[in-house]
């Protein structure tokens, strides 16, 4: 189980500690996403107490159909796009501005899921036979061919194609295993 999923559930069991968990696991890191979009820190700060506050008085359902941080992240940005609405009536900026600011927003929180599944990949790659990690490290991130790699293993194109199989097969298990979702794939 991810962090953050553990600490909610013992929260919403009556354990206070795990909010308090969840807000020093997340915080700095819902302030700095929050602020690239909202302009300024204090405003980011603001939401980010609003999105902890939601999560103590309202306790919202987490279904697990995502990562805990992936569902805290979408709870924070809904926060701020109702902070702007509230706020856009009393602001002397055009809600144009808003909607490049959602564009640019949708684009940070692509780029940032893509950032945690690579650690994710990596981190699972760690956790694999050696033998495994070089093999799939050679073909998918330096890009040689299976021909190549045999080479450099000193094995026959046969067994890197074996090997090759039972490696994405053990890191599929292993990315499994720790809650990756990959919808895509």
């Amino acid at each position: 189980m991810e962090h953050g999923s553990k600490q909610y559930k013992r929260f919403l069991t009556g354990d206070d500690e795990g909010i308090v968990e969840i807000i020093r696991l997340y915080k700095d890191g819902l302030i700095l996403y929050l602020c690239s979009f909202a302009g300024d820190i204090h405003t980011a700060e603001d939401i980010t107490e609003e999105v902890f506050v939601k999560l103590v008085t309202k306790k919202p359902h987490f279904s697990g159909k995502s990562s805990f941080k992936t569902w805290l992240y979408t709870i924070a940005r809904n926060a701020a796009f109702d902070f702007f609405r509230k706020n856009a009536k009393i602001s002397d900026k055009p809600i144009e501005d808003y909607a490049e600011l959602a564009t640019e927003q949708a684009d940070f929180e692509r780029q940032y899921l893509q950032k945690e599944r690579e650690l994710m990949l990596h981190n699972a790659l760690k956790k694999l036979k050696p033998e495994y990690r070089q093999v799939l490290y050679l073909i998918y991130f330096e890009g040689f061919t299976n021909s190549d790699t045999a080479v450099i293993m000193k094995k026959s194109k046969r067994q890197i194609e074996n090997l090759m199989y039972r490696a994405k097969k053990s890191l599929k298990a292993q990315l499994e295993k720790e809650g990756f979702v990959y919808e895509e794939l």
